[in-house]
Formats: C-alpha cells, sequence, structure tokens
C-alpha cells in the first residue's frame, strides 16, 4: 500500500518573486556549468538535467556522470546538462533554455523550493513531465520524486551526536549548523535532528541556517559561536560535510578543546578522510549510484510516454525514497568502499595513512 508523507518547507522568507525569476541570471560563483548536449546519448528524446550548486561535490562528481551513463545506457537521448550555481533565476533561465530546445523531461534540483515552483508550470504549460531530483519543489504537478528520506537523514544525525555525547559524559551543549533556508530538504534534515535532540536534555546552545550550504559562512559563524560559548561546545551538528568542514575549520583556528563531536551528511571524500583523522563523528551515506539511476530510468520512461510508479507517494506525487545510512570510523570499510564509492587509496593519502591502518582500513 502507498503512504503519503507530509513534507513541510520553510514558509515566508523562501517565496522569491517572481520579477526575480524573469530577469536575466547573473553570474553565480564557483565552477558554472551550462553545457547543453554535454551528454549526447542517442537519438531519442532530450532530457534535461537540472542541478542546483556545485559546491557540494556530489553533484559534479557523482551525480551528473551516473545519470548521463545510465541515460546512455538505456538508449535515451542527449542530456541538456546544466548546474545553477545556487542561482534560482539562473536555474529559471537554465529550464527555459531547455524547453526551448526541445526537452521532453526534466529532471530538476531545485536551488529554492518555492521558487522552483515556475519552473515546473512552464513545463506543465508544454506537456513536459517534471522529475523533482533529490529535493522537492513545493508546487506545481510533478509526474516523479527520488530522493532520500530526508527527516530521517536528520534523525539518524541528531541520535548519533546525542548517542555519542551521553557515552563520552558530555556536559555541554550543542551548536546546531543547519542547511540552507531555501533547500527543502534542511527543513527536514532539521526537523529530523531536533526530534532526537531537543528531548535528550543536551542544550542547543545556538542554530545557524546556513546561507547556499557555504562551508565559509559556517565556518564564520562557529567561529563567533566559539568566543560567546567558550568551553561549552560539546558537539556541532553539521547538516552536511560541507558545513562540517567549515565547523572544524573554526574549532581547529581556536585550538577548542576538548574536541566537539561533529556531524555531516553525504560522505564526501574529505568528510570520511576527516572521520578517519577523528576530526568528524560520523556522516550520512547516500546512494548516490542507486538515486541517479533510478532517476534516468523514470525519465527515459517519461521520454518515451510510458506511465511510471513510484514505492510510494509524496503528496500525492509517486516516489521513491532510499534509506540513508551512518557511517562512522567502524564500517567505512563496509560502507563507502564495499559498494565503490571510494578505494582504500582514495581515502588513505599519504595525510591520512597512519590513522588509516590504525582504523584497520586497508
Amino acid at each position: 500500500m502507498k503512504t503519503t508523507k507530509k513534507l513541510t518547507f520553510l514558509a515566508a522568507g523562501l517565496l522569491v518573486a517572481a520579477g526575480a525569476l524573469s530577469a536575466c541570471a547573473g553570474g553565480g560563483s564557483g565552477t558554472s556549468t551550462d553545457s547543453a548536449g554535454s551528454g549526447d546519448s542517442g537519438d531519442g528524446a532530450k532530457i534535461a538535467l537540472l542541478l542546483p550548486e556545485s559546491k557540494t561535490a556530489r553533484y559534479e562528481q557523482f551525480d551528473r556522470p551516473l545519470f548521463e551513463a545510465k541515460v546512455k545506457d538505456l538508449g535515451g537521448g542527449e542530456v541538456l546538462y546544466s548546474n545553477a550555481d545556487q542561482d534560482a533565476s539562473k536555474q529559471q533561465q537554465q529550464a527555459e533554455s531547455a524547453l526551448t530546445s526541445g526537452a521532453k523531461v526534466l529532471v530538476l534540483d531545485p536551488v529554492d523550493a518555492e521558487a522552483a515552483v515556475s519552473i515546473v508550470s512552464a513545463a506543465n504549460a508544454q506537456g513536459v513531465p517534471v522529475v523533482s531530483y533529490d529535493r522537492l519543489v513545493a508546487g506545481g504537478k510533478l509526474d516523479y520524486y527520488i530522493s532520500f528520506d530526508n527527516e530521517k537523514v536528520g534523525e539518524l544525525q541528531g541520535k548519533s551526536i546525542v548517542d555519542k555525547l551521553k557515552s563520552d559524559g558530555a556536559t555541554g551543549g550543542i551548536l546546531m549548523v543547519n542547511g540552507s533556508p531555501t533547500d527543502g530538504n534542511a527543513a527536514l534534515f532539521k526537523s529530523g535532528a531536533h526530534s532526537e535532540i531537543d528531548p535528550s536534555g543536551i542544550k542547543v546552545l545556538a542554530e545557524f541556517d546556513t546561507p547556499d550550504w557555504s562551508p565559509d559562512k559556517a565556518q564564520d559563524w562557529v567561529a563567533g559561536q566559539i568566543t560567546q560559548f567558550p568551553g561549552q561546545i560539546s558537539g556541532v551538528y553539521a547538516a552536511n560535510d560541507g558545513t562540517a568542514g567549515g565547523a572544524v575549520a573554526a574549532l581547529k583556528a581556536a585550538n577548542v578543546t576538548p574536541w566537539p563531536v561533529i556531524t555531516g551528511q553525504d560522505a564526501e571524500l574529505a568528510g570520511i578522510q576527516r572521520i578517519v583523522a577523528g576530526d568528524q563523528y560520523m556522516t550520512i551515506y547516500k546512494a548516490i549510484k542507486q538515486e541517479a539511476e533510478k532517476a534516468a530510468e523514470i525519465a527515459v520512461s517519461l521520454a518515451n510516454g510510458d506511465t511510471v510508479s513510484g514505492d510510494t507517494d509524496v503528496d500525492g506525487t509517486p516516489a521513491t525514497l532510499l534509506d540513508p545510512v551512518v557511517v562512522t570510523i567502524d564500517n567505512i570499510m563496509d560502507t563507502v568502499v564495499a559498494d565503490g564509492f571510494y578505494t582504500v587509496d582514495d581515502i588513505c593519502t599519504a595525510e591520512y595513512a597512519d590513522a588509516c591502518a590504525a582504523a584497520n582500513i586497508k
């Protein structure tokens, strides 16, 4: 039987004016990629893959190549690829360009869940199916949604930090470095984490919604909190590995001792290496290969005019929600290495060789 999961989004503050969406997109920061036709894979219908940003390593390193390869394997058509560099108006322009170029399906990972409704509406008006990828668009008629159980991600992060602090007998509190306020998933991560932290009796000293998931902004905020709460920071809930890296940089610059328990998400290579080194306690591993390949399968089916069905539904949209997995020093070999996400050589560079040996990662 299908189940319906009620998703919540940040409300007022998330809305982007319609005028901003119709304006010309400004140049995004970082390594912008807007390469229509980058995944030419045959004579089939064009499929647009619209990813949100490049600050998080996964999108360029895993999602894009895995999606393109699967479309090719399935005999699908040309993949029109764009990366919005965390710019909602730029993503709007990229979507309009894809539609103008004849895309028959949009696979959309929105920069801003609310702003992206206009992209879905434009596709709907042209009869173009939309697959909401990784992050759920906050409205419009969606044909499929594929992601992970994002509230569960937060629950796993929250439970991990609470259990570790209690086992350590920690007496201080937690800083919460949440994700971007325009990312609907970030609200779910935060909600899930609070469901474990709030009843634990461990105090939340302060929390911050990190604009654009920026590690630099996370670092600046944590640096300020170290001054505000000297000797009181026992843990840092960081919503992903990028913000965890920012927190670690701030804590090291301030020579904080004892070292806090720090969470993360996405199993980025830098995050795994920080776990090996003892700078980060855990991360969340999400089987991106499975997610990207499932999205490609759905997109090709929709492009071929086939009917698709999900394992569940989310707000009436057929959906697949994959299971996230906690990774600590104890199960690196059984998760990211066993799945071929990274090799031991990837992780155990010269800087981490001794720590890998101590952790029996070989």
